[in-house]
């Protein structure tokens, strides 16, 4: 995303419009020729930024490929504010944050013979579903299905990260109380131990169609998905397994 572009190349229908109406305001009306030739008006500001915003919001949204709908508040300026009238095209960049999202300040610049800077604040909210808690969560629960769905929610001012599918936050351990309804984050989870050091355990050795399986002992401790240390009780070897179920060990042969 290249925020510095000149945006006379990213009007939108929006931006248009604007255009056109301030442009009938200014010029066809004889009461005010003065006012359109000497200042540019917030409106004006306005819309430069509204539009600049569409196109760099719509840009991060496609090279990141992040789905969801999006929403942009641009604050209202100082009604009396009047710059001098630019010769030049205006230009518009993000001056924070880095991306688009949450609160945004975008700088509109005059770089013609009375150059000039105007600091716009804007809002842009994006929301996405992702996971919150359909009821009250106790510390140190296992989440189960039942606890989980998914939620349009403004995810704009997150900073921590936040979940798109329930299968990343069932089996987890909450590490933190969570009312009905709250945004669940990775902050608020870790990953919950289904074997303990010195549990038995089934060891299974698949390849192709052959399951082969034989007991074994948990020599340290683990969630799913994670490789622990096992020893194979018939065998007595000590062997890496991966964990895919309490109490269940699977080993490639």
């Amino acid at each position: 995303m290249n925020a510095k572009t000149t945006f006379s190349r990213r009007l939108t229908s929006n931006y248009r419009r604007l255009l056109y109406g301030l442009s009938a305001l200014f010029f066809l009306n004889p009461g005010h020729p003065a006012v359109a030739d000497s200042v540019t008006l917030p409106d004006l500001l306005i819309g430069v930024t509204q539009g600049f915003l569409e196109f760099t919001v719509e840009d991060y949204l496609a090279t990141s490929q992040t789905p969801g709908r999006y929403e942009i508040q641009v604050n209202q300026l100082d009604p009396r504010l009047r710059m001098p009238h630019c010769d030049k095209e205006l230009t518009a960049t993000l001056e924070s944050p880095a991306q688009p999202l949450g609160r945004v300040t975008v700088r509109v610049r005059c770089d013609g013979a009375s150059p000039w800077t105007v600091f716009v604040p804007a809002q842009v909210k994006l929301f996405r579903e992702v996971v919150t808690t359909t009821r009250p969560l106790k510390r140190a629960g296992i989440i189960s299905p039942e606890d989980v769905m998914l939620r349009e929610r403004d995810i704009g001012q997150i900073n921590q990260g936040y979940l798109t599918s329930v299968d990343q936050a069932i089996g987890q351990k909450l590490v933190r109380p969570m009312v009905a309804d709250q945004l669940v984050t990775l902050v608020h989870l870790e990953q919950a131990e289904v074997v303990r050091k010195g549990d038995q355990v089934v060891i299974s050795a698949r390849s192709g169609t052959l399951n082969v399986k034989m007991p074994g002992e948990a020599l340290s401790n683990g969630g799913m998905s994670e490789q622990i240390r096992v020893k194979n009780l018939n065998s007595q070897r000590v062997i890496k397994a991966r964990i895919t179920a309490p109490g269940q060990v699977e080993v490639a042969m």
